[in-house]
């Protein structure tokens, strides 16, 4: 769900933020305060376009940040995109735009795509208006929303498994079919020498470091003897040699201990440095002896530094890289050796699995023949309940002439609102208020099926009244036992409905236009649904109570 918006310079609104109740959130205002805005700020959120014209006057950038529960399959969303998962399932979204063009999204924290944010809304929001977020317009989402109707998920899940295989081993076929012979030869002797190639460096992994180590000290052999010989000398060979002074220090030392003994430790230590300096003078002379200035050596390593380098870049950027590439090489030789009994394999197990696939195909064809009919009287009885008396809505299902993920059907969700009137695709409805009560009508058939948790409704009162304009109100109130539902409205009955009821306002403030959000609460809420009903009488105020007790 939704738990709070927060807006800064965003059209009329300077700076404003909205705390949203689980349930059922209505909206009111006049004409023109400003409502659309705050559903612009939604759109916003979840990657809508960002119009430099929705800047405040007077501002420098627009700001909208919003806080969202959600669930594992968000989290699951975030991963994929290497983004940091919710936080005790709370999701941080944050978008700005500025007068420069620069737009800039964060998740967490974290800067993101529009990309990303498009795909956290396709999950989690679906708005219905005069909005493009609607997600039953798709053919496919049409598919998906009767097979959920029709619990079909396990079967659809089913037959995808064999779908996938089917274009894996066609794919497969495909390529081995590709090669006619002198191609397939051609390839084998370009795989032998590669592997050949590869084999005949005898690579191992440790080998690499050890060669460059090696290469660097036959490289610098004669600075290095420079170096070993001028720190022997040091230490031991002059006469003022480190081991020379320490030896004088011993002996004064002893001199000492003959008058204080207190300082006999101090002999000791200092035997002790003598006796690691004398070892460190006979380790680095031998070091130093088994340094090699043979130049044939030194060629010998530079040749192969070169040759494994050579075939890194050829073949994978690490050793251990290249000699997997070589695994995968001899894998691909042998199955192209083999080319017409892999074949002959692989068409056996194409049929078999087509087979299975298609037997899939056809008893998921057999449920939604089964179930399409029934989705469609169902939405068209609560097209009834929403003021279209005499509408048809159906759920046609045409034969695909090749399978796809979803099967072997395409689904049209068509809609006739008028007696007479021949039945038009759902996405050919010219207007948002029809096509707004139809999403309602849909939405609250699919309330339990529905995986989509936020349902946002503009417009859905338009052109009704009276007995309907209830029947929204409750069409919209049970939507909300399942879902999170944000609704603006011009209608008491729908106002009356809600668990929350908020006022939009447009005001001036020292010269400026300012939308404000106010939260109502008792006689608030009872003189807004009296100035919707157009009076502030008694009459109107004890109608605007009838309305709410029929929703407590």
């Amino acid at each position: 769900m939704l738990r709070s918006l927060r807006i800064k310079n965003l059209a009329l609104i300077e700076e404003l933020t909205w705390e949203l109740d689980e349930g059922l959130n209505v909206l009111s205002g006049e004409t023109g305060a400003g409502k659309s805005i705050l559903i612009d700020a939604f759109s916003l959120l979840l990657g809508g376009r960002a119009e430099q014209s929705l800047i405040r006057d007077g501002a420098a950038e627009c700001l909208v940040e919003g806080i969202l529960a959600v669930g594992p399959e968000v989290d699951a969303l975030l991963e994929e995109a290497g983004l940091e998962k919710s936080q005790d399932g709370e999701l941080l979204l944050k978008r700005s735009f500025n007068t420069q063009k620069q737009n800039r999204q964060f998740i967490n924290g974290s800067p993101a795509t529009l990309q990303v944010l498009k795909k956290i809304g396709d999950i989690l929001v679906d708005m219905h208006g005069p909005h493009d977020h609607q997600s039953l317009l798709s053919t496919d989402k049409q598919l998906e929303a009767l097979d959920a109707y029709a619990d079909h998920l396990p079967a659809l899940s089913a037959y995808q498994t064999k779908h996938r295989e089917v274009l894996r081993l066609g794919q497969e076929i495909q390529e081995l079919e590709s090669f006619d012979q002198r191609n397939l030869q051609e390839e084998l002797d370009f795989l032998d020498h590669q592997i050949q190639e590869i084999d005949a460096a005898k690579l191992s992994p440790e080998e690499e470091e050890k060669v460059d180590q090696n290469y660097q000290i036959a490289a610098n052999a004669q600075r290095l003897m420079e170096m070993g010989n001028t720190i022997y000398g040091i230490l031991s060979e002059q006469d003022e040699s480190v081991l020379a002074q320490l030896a004088r220090v011993q002996r004064l030392l002893r001199d000492w201990q003959q008058i204080d003994t207190t300082v006999e430790e101090f002999v000791h230590r200092n035997e002790s440095v003598i006796a690691q300096l004398q070892d460190l003078t006979r380790d680095l002379q031998d070091r130093v002896e088994r340094i090699d200035l043979d130049a044939g050596q030194l060629a010998q390593l530079e040749e192969r530094l070169n040759l494994i380098q050579h075939l890194k870049r050829k073949y994978g950027s690490t050793v251990e890289a290249v000699l997997t590439k070589a695994i995968e090489l001899r894998q691909r030789r042998e199955a192209l050796a083999g080319r017409e009994a892999g074949l002959q394999q692989l068409r056996q197990a194409l049929i078999l699995v087509q087979k299975e696939r298609d037997q899939l195909a056809g008893e998921l064809r057999q449920g939604r023949n089964k179930f399409a009919p029934k989705l469609g009287r169902d939405i068209s009885q609560q097209l009834k309940d929403l003021g279209f008396k005499q509408a048809e809505f159906k759920v046609e299902r045409q034969d695909l002439e090749v399978p796809g993920l979803r099967g072997q059907d395409g689904i049209e969700f068509q809609f006739a609102p008028n007696p007479g009137e021949s039945a038009r695709a759902l996405r050919s409805i010219a207007s948002s208020g029809e096509m707004a009560r139809v999403m309602l009508a849909i939405k609250t058939v699919l309330a339990e099926k529905d995986k989509i948790p936020v349902l946002i409704f503009d417009e859905v009162d338009a052109n009704v009244g009276g007995e309907t304009a209830l029947a929204v109100g409750k069409r919209l109130r049970r939507l909300a036992d399942k879902h999170q539902v944000l609704c603006i409205t011009h209608l008491p009955q729908v106002a009356a409905a809600g668990h929350v009821h908020f006022r939009v306002e447009k005001n001036v403030i020292k010269g400026r236009t300012l939308t404000q959000l106010q939260l109502l609460e008792g006689k608030e809420r009872l003189g807004e649904l009296s100035r919707m009903l157009g009076d502030q009488s008694s009459a109107a105020r004890d109608l605007a109570s009838s309305l709410l007790s029929q929703f407590k």
